[in-house]
């Protein structure tokens, strides 16, 4: 059975002049990036290249995000609403992606505390890509996946003692502890928090 919310024959270009609005949210966070709108040579374009390419209204012409900034949108999937009139375009942000600088042009937005974990996965994997100088987390992908499960093993245990304790200060420093080397071990296996997050969700659904 199709799913209809990825069918994209179903939509209805005629209902905006062969223009429909693509509303940009991050692929892990939810965050809403920014609005811009599609003709259907724009979606092709950003299926085929997997950069979020849009229709210029001001330059009537096709424009991919970032083409002169740098700061392309990833694309990681795109569903359209109810009255097929409507694209959301989950995608994967490379730098601000509004021009003011900020992450999204409807401003810096107060994050629900469960984002920053996408965030923090983000930031491993960059680490692990660019291996930064200096950085703690370089040190500890370079130690070898013995050390880094050494660390979760170790803070694993501390969080442990600190429930045992009562001692709720020490218990949330130390989960923080353990999240994130834990984010770090996962990455190193190339994994991420998303697909900790993709099998407890599957769980979830099975019951």
């Amino acid at each position: 059975m199709s799913d209809s919310n990825t069918n994209f024959s179903r939509l209805d270009w005629a209902k905006g002049d062969s223009l429909l609005p693509a509303i940009v949210q991050h692929w892990l966070s939810g965050e809403v990036l920014m609005l811009g709108y599609m003709n259907a040579d724009a979606l092709a374009q950003t299926q085929a290249s997997s950069k979020v390419t849009f229709y210029s209204r001001s330059k009537q012409r096709l424009w991919t995000k970032g083409e002169s900034s740098g700061h392309v949108l990833v694309l990681k999937g795109i569903r359209i609403d109810c009255d097929a009139d409507t694209l959301l375009v989950q995608a994967e942000p490379h730098g601000p992606t509004c021009h003011l600088g900020t992450s999204s042009c409807f401003g810096e937005a107060v994050q629900p505390p469960l984002g920053f974990l996408a965030e923090l996965d983000a930031l491993v994997a960059q680490r692990h890509a660019e291996r930064p100088e200096g950085s703690y987390t370089t040190s500890l992908f370079e130690g070898g996946i013995r050390r880094m499960a050494q660390k979760v093993g170790e803070e694993g245990v501390e969080t442990a003692l600190a429930a045992v304790a009562q001692d709720d200060a020490e218990l949330l420093g130390e989960s923080a502890d353990l999240i994130f080397h834990l984010t770090v071990v996962l990455r190193a296996r190339g994994l991420s928090l998303t697909d900790v997050a993709a099998l407890l969700a599957k769980r979830h659904n099975g019951h």
